[in-house]
């Protein structure tokens, strides 16, 4: 089989597959780029999260948050209030951790050629953790990604280790980071058009 025939095959089955994601579609903020993407012969997305800010229960291995056996507690995609999180913690029974996780946009492409377009339109546009990788069965797959993200833990062992005056201002620089990261997103639209079309 082709190489060309083989990428239609995959994205055709990845298309039709049930969207798994535990919000079930595809985020508001980055519906555009992926019906983009998904309308043009040589992409295709593979997940994709436009940016979010968790708070998860689990347990703190030395400086690793163990994401097996955690539970969300809190999962937004738009700007968070010290009340959020306060109310989400009451249910907390291990260690709360809150994240501001960017943009995770994962698609694959056709060929390098196609994926190197894509990458650079990243980096230009502030994803600067991006990244090209390619299979061994020639699956080309271009991650973007960002590196601002936080990650901070706000109880142990189900105890309130910081005030709320903290949480508070936590909030204020992980909602200032989700704004950046729609700004980014929102640049990266017209730059992706401009780029397919060259």
């Amino acid at each position: 089989m082709d190489r060309s025939a083989e990428f239609r095959r995959w994205k055709a089955q990845c298309l039709s597959k049930a969207d798994l994601s535990l919000k079930g579609s595809v985020d508001e903020d980055v519906a555009e780029i992926v019906q983009l993407l998904n309308g043009q012969e040589q992409f295709f997305t593979t997940s994709s999260c436009s940016g979010r800010i968790i708070l998860i229960d689990g347990s703190i291995n030395g400086f690793e948050v163990q994401k097996q056996n955690c539970r969300w507690l809190l999962v937004t995609h738009k700007p968070c209030t010290k009340d959020d999180v306060i109310v989400a913690l009451r249910n907390a029974n291990g260690d709360a951790v809150l994240k501001f996780e960017p943009l995770v946009l994962h698609v694959q492409c056709r060929q390098l050629q196609d994926a190197q377009i894509l990458h650079s339109v990243a980096i230009d546009s502030g994803f600067r953790n991006s990244g090209i990788t390619v299979g061994k069965r020639g699956k080309t797959m271009l991650a973007v990604r960002s590196t601002h993200g936080l990650e901070v833990p706000l109880s142990h062992e189900g105890k309130l280790m910081v005030t709320e005056d903290y949480i508070d201002f936590l909030l204020k620089i992980a909602n200032q980071k989700m704004e950046e990261n729609r700004k980014r997103i929102e640049s990266s639209f017209p730059r992706i058009v401009f780029g397919i079309k060259k």
